[in-house]
């Protein structure tokens, strides 16, 4: 299950990210998304659990929960649309 994650201070790592999820069951992958040109994190980010029970939970559990300053937002990914290539 892929997890929205959003709200997210500019001080968290993918390492808090994990940490955060993990009690919830294994996570897969966490891919917190950076600015190519400036390396700065976009304060939004992607967390992968492999069950989807888990993720449920996840997402119930974090949703509107305090992670180092802010209270993020934890929401299923949505697909993304399709468009015309960049």
């Amino acid at each position: 299950m892929k997890i929205y994650v959003g709200s997210l201070s500019h001080d968290v790592t993918e390492d808090d990210l994990r940490a955060a999820f993990e009690p919830f069951g294994p996570v897969e992958s966490v891919n917190l998304a950076k600015d190519k040109s400036t390396g700065k994190p976009k304060g939004f980010a992607f967390v992968e659990m492999p069950d989807s029970a888990n993720g449920g939970a996840a997402i119930a559990g974090l949703n509107g929960k305090d992670l180092r300053g802010r209270a993020i937002v934890v929401n299923e990914a949505r697909a993304r649309a399709e468009g015309p290539p960049r």
